[in-house]
């Protein structure tokens, strides 16, 4: 597994120094632990996370010391977190019904991150205008992945076979979905921000804004979610909560500030300040899951054969709301 230690004097310097907190922004602040507690956070490098990297010094302030890893896809900082190689990470809300129906109970869900509307992006020149217009194209899906539930879940609800286009499967990051577009080795791309813009941007794609696949009944806008291994929430609650309310605290800043909200997402992203502000444009920073709506992907993805085991019934016993209400 490829992880990458960030240096937090480059990007979260860079971030704390342009987006100090005010104290009008916050709420209440916890009192700090007795004792320092290390916290490690695995999280993506995309903009919606930008609160990951924007808190450091306020945590310290709080007893708690951040150590964040970097993975490129929610689906390797599952696997971390459940191995309880991480204490806490942002994943796909779909991961904690992915982890139960595979028997794996050591992950505990907190809170969404943000949400937006989601658009098959097309090669310029390629006729998109409506599903129909999918069949025998090309189209580069990350299979299992958050945005993937949300495409799949869209075709099923709309009855358009899956087979009647050719999925491309590409790994890694999200600069090989936009290097495939560009390359002409695909019609389409099923992919997040900010290689959703890139394209957009340098002008050899476009957003196919009747192909969007974001409002399913089962899956929704959601862009992922914040979890928690068990056994260190069992060990390490207290430093989570701390980390919870600082973590509201720099999203409520950047929801309220679009120019701010650009800074960030720029510095954590590498994207210039024009880029940015385009893609950060379509996210509405916040949560808008829910145990209901995590429970709807749960059924919906056993039936259709996505995993193995309907455990829509469970997710309640691993989904706690109570660090959101007490940062509140």
């Amino acid at each position: 597994m490829n992880w990458k230690h960030l240096g937090l004097n480059t990007i979260g310097a860079v971030i704390a120094g342009c987006l100090a907190l005010s104290p009008a922004a916050r709420a209440a602040e916890p009192a700090p632990l007795p004792k320092p507690v290390e916290l490690t956070v695995g999280y993506q490098k995309v903009g919606h996370l930008a609160p990951v990297v924007m808190i450091t010094d306020d945590l310290k302030k709080l007893g708690v010391e951040l150590k964040t890893v970097e993975f490129a896809r929610y689906a390797d900082a599952r696997t971390a977190l459940l191995a309880g190689s991480l204490d806490m990470a942002t994943v796909g809300p779909a991961d904690l019904a992915i982890s139960l129906a595979q028997g794996a109970t050591d992950m505990v869900g907190i809170m969404g991150v943000g949400s937006s509307p989601k658009y098959v992006i097309g090669r310029k020149g390629v006729k998109l205008d409506s599903w129909d217009d999918l069949k025998g194209k090309k189209v580069a899906i990350a299979p299992g992945s958050a945005v993937w539930f949300q495409f799949a879940a869209t075709l099923t609800e709309k009855n358009i076979p899956y087979n009647s286009f050719q999925a491309v499967n590409i790994q890694g990051g999200g600069a090989n979905f936009d290097q495939a577009l560009q390359r002409g080795e695909v019609d389409a791309i099923v992919t997040w921000e900010p290689f959703e813009s890139i394209p957009v941007m340098e002008g050899y794609g476009f957003f196919a804004k009747n192909l969007e696949y974001s409002q399913s009944k089962s899956v929704g806008a959601e862009l992922g979610m914040l979890a928690a291994n068990r056994k260190s929430m069992a060990e390490k609650r207290p430093a989570m909560e701390r980390f919870v309310w600082a973590y509201l605290q720099a999203q409520k800043k950047l929801a309220a500030s679009p120019d701010e909200f650009t800074k960030a997402y720029a510095s954590l992203t590498g994207l210039d300040t024009k880029l940015a502000a385009e893609a950060s444009k379509v996210i509405e920073l916040g949560s808008v899951t829910t145990v209901d709506q995590i429970k709807r992907q749960a059924k919906a993805f056993n039936e259709l054969g996505v995993i193995p085991k309907d455990v829509s019934g469970d997710i309640e016993k691993y989904w706690d709301a109570s660090f959101v209400e007490k940062a509140q």
